[in-house]
This record gives C-alpha cells, structure tokens and sequence, in this order.
C-alpha cells in the first residue's frame, strides 16, 4: 500500500492487536497490550487517531540538548 494505515490481526495467543504501518511499509507503531474482543482493538486505535494531531514531541535530556 502508499498510504498509512492500521493492521489487524490476532496474536499468538488470539488476542487482537493493531499495527500502524507507514506508505513505505515499515511498522511505526504497535499496541502495547492484546485485546480480548475485536471492538475493543478497533477503540484503541481509534483513541490513537483522535489523540495524535495534538500530540507533541517530549524527550529526556539527550534529546532537549541535540534539539536546535
């Protein structure tokens, strides 16, 4: 695909999880816990697309000091 987009699918154990891929197909972002039932994967991605336009960028303090 060229577009971003959110993979679903069940683990080893079937749980559900979510994978966000960028359009160049390498993996960006993944759930950091399984979900038992799919609605329940489908609202954490949807609480990542509401959430991520206001988000900003934070870092320890290597990265405040390569900032410019």
């Amino acid at each position: 695909m060229n577009v971003p987009y959110f993979f679903v699918y069940k683990d080893h154990a079937s749980q559900w999880r979510w994978r966000f891929v960028a359009s160049n197909g390498r993996t960006i972002a993944d759930s950091a816990e399984s979900y038992h039932n799919l609605q329940d994967c489908e609202h954490g991605i949807a609480l990542v697309k509401k959430e991520s336009p206001g988000a900003v960028t934070i870092g320890d303090d290597n990265y405040k000091r390569n900032r410019p």
